[in-house]
């Protein structure tokens, strides 16, 4: 693994990306884990476009193999090396363990997204910072003075990321809550624990180690939360870092779903499943935004087309688990939780495409018409 933006050798995928971006740290975890060769290439802008043509959605990270095909989503890339790479395993062999981990990372990623993009983008020493990093990598073709490459990259990312992400004076303290709250229960969990669901990292691992690689444990205002609230989460995520294939081949991948996750799973069926089924909802009625109450306040938001492919994905993997499994994770998830992953889809799941396939309408970026990148 090498940093150097060149060629890959023969035989060595490239991934494309940034070293600040949420779902690149998160991407390349698992190919270190997993011990699968790349080469790693700090994208600029031309890159990413050239990376948009080949696979339909500009986004990041992109993976270019050595025979010319493109890879996009950490989610769909992770299954797929899952199975062309099965050792070491990195998805429980329990059926209902498994789900649980597979929720647990669709939960991680897409609900911690938004307190991430907050904490980078509305506290001064972040945006300062980050919109300075942003212009000297991904913008250092753009033949603009430094100054105004890192306006331009301010300006957006607080109006796509905030202003029209729902993030207002009234949400931002809901926001701030989930963070917070999330340190707390993965707190508790990593203090018994290498990893959140037993002695070897599994999905669930990577999908909560985006935000809180690149973002929490990096941008200033929530790295010292992190550090002064939850340092043995600050642990495990240089533990995951760090991890080799070697040291986690002899470990047990886990075969229950412990008790002490109960929080993440109270977050995620309480109030993830039922935004994930108002955003199927409004996306059936061509709406542009989804509006959902949560705790007293009203939510308005972007319709997300690639989330109508998250719970489909989570229903499609539910349906097939057997009645005892299915048992075990409804008791997770209580009631309502469980009811939605039961429910008929409200949209033709026909017109959803397989993200990594590329030319896809799931570009989880879109706003409006918009396809927009995540940083």
């Amino acid at each position: 693994m090498t940093n150097e933006p060149a060629s890959a050798p023969d035989g060595v995928m490239t991934v494309h990306g940034l070293t600040l971006s949420y779902f690149t740290g998160k991407l390349e975890a698992f190919l270190r884990a997993k011990g699968v060769p790349y080469r790693f290439a700090e994208m600029d802008l031309a890159v990413f476009r050239r990376a948009g043509r080949a696979t339909g959605v500009l986004q990041m990270p992109q993976i270019e193999m050595p025979d010319g095909r493109w890879l996009t989503d950490t989610t769909v890339i992770m299954a797929d090396f899952n199975e062309r790479f099965p050792e070491p395993a990195l998805s429980p062999h329990d059926p209902a363990t498994r789900f649980a981990s597979l929720l647990l990372e669709d939960y991680g990623d897409e609900w911690l997204w938004r307190p991430a993009l907050h904490y980078r983008w509305s506290f001064k020493d972040d945006m300062t910072l980050m919109s300075a990093q942003i212009a000297r990598t991904m913008m250092r073709d753009v033949k603009l003075p430094f100054w105004v490459r890192r306006q331009m990259i301010l300006r957006r990312q607080r109006r796509v990321y905030l202003a029209q992400d729902g993030v207002t004076k009234e949400t931002a303290p809901q926001i701030e809550a989930l963070y917070l709250e999330t340190l707390d229960a993965m707190e508790r969990i990593l203090k018994a624990r290498p990893f959140l669901m037993g002695e070897r990292p599994v999905e669930a691992d990577f999908g909560f180690f985006g935000s809180m690689f690149r973002h929490f444990s990096s941008d200033p205002t929530p790295a010292a939360v992190m550090r002064a609230r939850a340092p043995h989460v600050f642990l495990w995520v240089a533990r995951l870092w760090a991890v080799r294939p070697e040291e986690i081949a002899h470990q047990q991948l886990p075969q229950r779903i412990e008790d002490d996750l109960a929080p993440l799973f109270a977050r995620a069926g309480n109030d993830y499943l039922p935004y994930l089924v108002a955003n199927e909802a409004a996306f059936a009625r061509g709406d542009r935004d989804v509006t959902y109450p949560r705790d007293g306040v009203t939510w308005r938001v972007p319709v997300s087309p690639y989330r109508v492919h998250c719970l489909a994905a989570l229903r499609k993997h539910y349906a097939a688990l057997d009645e005892a499994a299915r048992k075990r994770v409804d008791e997770c998830l209580g009631g309502e939780g469980a009811a939605i992953l039961a429910s008929e889809s409200s949209v033709d799941l026909a017109t959803l495409s397989n993200p990594v396939s590329g030319r896809t309408p799931l570009d989880r970026h879109w706003v409006g018409a918009r396809r927009e990148k995540r940083v």
